[in-house]
């Protein structure tokens, strides 16, 4: 496994957000009930005035129905992806030293300073010992 995978976890993390949010704005549109009324009269006489309640599903505008489909298809499979990345990631955490992966989720995962990345590992840690840790590691293969 490579380091590099590291850099592509943050945004994986996003693209799942996004990915679970864009298939439920998707669902929702699906399951949206409109409603009007409209009113005429009679063909014939007594020309009668008539109005009649109408209501349905209200799709977004696309010109192909199968289209609301394959938009959740791709959302779905760009779920799965990243979803991918962050297990990829996970497994990799197993494989290093745990002082690095503790400087590792609180630095790239928490989104911590390296003030607070050193507070949290305590024994006299300082920031810029704790980042050049961190540097180092990643230096190397």
């Amino acid at each position: 496994m490579d380091k590099e995978i590291l850099k592509q976890y943050i945004d994986a993390c996003e693209q799942v957000k996004e990915a679970k949010e864009d298939i439920l704005r998707l669902k929702k549109n699906r399951k949206k009930i409109v409603q009007d009324r409209v009113s005429g009269s009679a063909h014939e006489f007594p020309y009668t005035a008539k109005s009649f309640h109408i209501e349905g599903l209200s799709y977004p505008v696309v010109k192909d129905p199968d289209e609301l489909d394959r938009r959740e298809a791709i959302l779905q499979e760009r779920l799965q992806r990243a979803e991918e990345i962050k297990r990829q990631v996970e497994a990799w955490m197993l494989t290093i030293p745990q002082r690095m992966q503790r400087i590792i989720r609180y630095r790239v995962f928490e989104e911590l300073s390296w003030n607070e990345v050193a507070i949290r590992m305590g024994r006299k840690a300082t920031a810029d010992s704790v980042r050049m840790e961190y540097t180092n590691f990643m230096k190397s293969e």
